[in-house]
């Protein structure tokens, strides 16, 4: 491990300003992190900075979201359903004659059959909790069926809430195992302005190839690089999710060192690789904004990155389900998608957020037993990565169980 004063060296060799440097968790900076840059998201004119405020677990912290804007955090992600209503109203709250300040996104779950009546009650129930007349980009939540984006109803309420300044932009976000196909159309026919993907170094061939050959760290959604190139290429602004790949922090802690962490590698990463505008990451606290903005700027890789994102992914690859990978479809005999019960069990356990864990399991209309009764024998191999389908699984219901009971 390099000292501090070869480090800065190094930095400075490579251009970088000492206030560029990264912040190192838990360490106090010499002075307070901010965006250090902004990006043009597609076409929409807006400027956003390149790491964003996602709000999924929000919940009446008005002051976390005024820490984010004293850093220069101006667009904020979030949903009807993100802390049940919670997540809108606190920010609702928080902008309150800061408004014209930031750029808000806000999403509803617009099904293959969904109505155009229905969809103006969720888009004037979220303006009602952001106390505000608009919202820049309005996105249909989740896509993961192409069925979803040939509903005319949905384009029918998009032209008329544009058409009433309810809505400036339209957009998908997604992250499911039919993610590229849906991209594929919503792009080809002009369909959305800005899309919102998970995208991460877990999901880079080249990444894995500088450490492993094994089949067992095999990136998925190989079709994705592709598609937000052609995204980039018609305008579309494309903003990324899921960077972190299950957000295993803690783990993480050890091995941070050389003015670099883990989360700081991961957004680097995806910032370097110039497929999306900016990134978006769910930020609980105030040491959070301002670890995560210590890669604000940043459109190169550091120095320990590799190692850093390495490790991760050796740590995580008995427990991660891989985003886009559908290896497992089919193998429940009672129809249950074995990835929605996985990623349950990722926000349960890893992200500590039962309450993600539970809106995941009611969106797909689940339980946290849903696999009680069974052996396991069904999908005990249906994981081309060896994941241990029904050990995972059947750690969910403990999982929420103890959350709960804090």
């Amino acid at each position: 491990m390099i000292d501090r004063r070869e480090f800065l060296r190094r930095t400075m060799a490579l251009g970088l300003a000492p206030a560029m440097l990264p912040l190192r968790a838990g360490a106090a900076p010499a002075t307070p992190p901010r965006v250090r840059r902004r990006v043009p998201l597609g076409r929409t004119g807006l400027a956003v900075p390149d790491i964003a405020f996602g709000t999924s677990r929000l919940a009446g912290d008005v002051s976390l979201v005024h820490h984010a804007l004293d850093r220069g955090i101006t667009y904020f992600d979030t949903a009807e359903d993100y802390t049940r209503g919670a997540s809108e109203e606190t920010l609702g709250r928080a902008l309150e004659g800061r408004r014209d300040e930031v750029v808000l996104t806000s999403k509803t779950g617009a099904r293959a059959d969904a109505r155009r009546a229905d969809l103006f009650d969720a888009l004037e129930g979220s303006l009602r909790r952001l106390r505000t007349d608009r919202i820049d980009i309005y996105m249909n939540h989740a896509v993961n069926d192409v069925a979803r984006l040939r509903n005319d109803e949905w384009f029918e309420f998009v032209a008329r809430a544009k058409a009433q300044g309810k809505i400036r932009f339209s957009g998908l976000s997604g992250h499911g195992g039919h993610l590229a196909e849906c991209l594929e159309l919503a792009i080809d026919e002009g369909l959305v302005d800005v899309v919102l993907v998970a995208h991460n170094f877990g999901q880079d061939p080249t990444f894995f190839e500088r450490f492993t050959r094994s089949s067992d760290l095999v990136a998925r959604q190989p079709g994705l690089p592709p598609l937000l190139r052609r995204a980039r290429a018609k305008g579309i602004g494309a903003i990324a999710m899921k960077t972190l790949r299950g957000a295993r922090l803690n783990d993480m802690r050890p091995y941070e060192g050389a003015g670099a962490t883990f989360a700081q590698a991961a957004f680097r990463w995806v910032l370097a690789g110039g497929l999306v505008d900016a990134l978006v990451v769910t930020m609980n606290t105030p040491e959070q904004v301002d670890e995560y903005l210590g890669a604000s700027g940043w459109t190169t890789a550091h120095h320990a990155d590799v190692g850093l994102l390495r490790r991760y992914a050796q740590r995580t690859q008995a427990s991660q389900c891989r985003y886009g990978c559908l290896g497992c479809e089919g193998a429940c005999p009672r129809g249950h998608p074995i990835p929605d019960l996985l990623r349950a069990r990722m926000y349960a356990e890893d992200y500590e957020a039962p309450e993600l864990a539970a809106a995941a399991l009611r969106a797909e209309g689940l339980s946290s037993d849903a696999c009680a009764g069974c052996d396991g024998s069904p999908c005990a191999d249906a994981c081309p990565h060896g994941l241990a389908i029904p050990e995972l699984a059947a750690r969910l219901p403990a999982a929420l169980g103890r959350l709960a009971d804090r």
